[in-house]
């Protein structure tokens, strides 16, 4: 479980197709302690959980292996990703920290196409597009993780919804280098997906 609070950007070092092509193992550069990442814990890259397989240190950094399986090639943006690629990374929620965006699962419902980016003074704008099955669960004021960040949904028209970022996380995330036509990780909101479902069951 996370929150959508970045606490470092990754970026891949290596990465190896395997399973013909089904299964990448991914090497990722950090600033996390070694000491802290066991074999078996949950890191999300980009608002993908993935699983540590292997870590170490070299060069003053630390790094971690992780498989992004068939699946997760198939429906977010792993497939795109190769070596150099910065990652949004979170570490899994331990407990007693502080809930500081919302209840995140790490597991991308899709991906998001970007429409268009203004820059205001201060930050930036995004406008962005998902499937119709996806907006559903939109909606404005309420909470949104896009490549593993936890945003506040600004403005919603049909299948397409803004949100507005903050200097601060245009800085610590990969946002900052966002641009018209890319791809982002989209997981909706959990409590909406639950709210759709009692209603739908009633």
């Amino acid at each position: 479980m996370f929150t959508g609070i970045v606490t470092d950007v990754g970026e891949i070092t290596s990465l190896t197709p395997t399973a013909q092509g089904q299964l990448h193992r991914l090497r990722i550069a950090c600033r996390y302690d070694r000491a802290t990442i066991a074999d078996g814990a949950s890191i999300a890259c980009n608002g993908v959980c993935l699983t540590v397989v292997a870590s170490g240190a070299e060069g003053g950094k630390t790094w971690f292996d992780v498989d992004a399986a068939a699946e997760t090639l198939g429906m977010t943006t792993a497939k795109h990703w190769g070596v150099g690629t910065r990652l949004n990374l979170e570490r899994a929620l331990k407990i007693g920290d502080e809930l500081g965006g919302h209840i995140v699962a790490g597991h991308a419902d899709g991906v998001a196409t970007i429409v268009s980016r203004e820059d205001l003074p201060d930050m930036a704008r995004f406008v962005l597009r998902t499937t119709r099955e996806l907006a559903r669960f939109i909606a404005v004021k309420g909470s949104i993780t896009l490549d593993g960040v936890s945003l506040t949904v600004n403005t919603v028209d049909d299948v397409t919804f803004s949100v507005l970022i903050i200097p601060h996380t245009l800085n610590v995330t990969t946002i900052g280098g966002w641009r018209a036509g890319g791809e982002v990780n989209i997981e909706v909101d959990l409590m909406a997906r639950y709210a759709a479902r009692l209603t739908e069951m009633k």
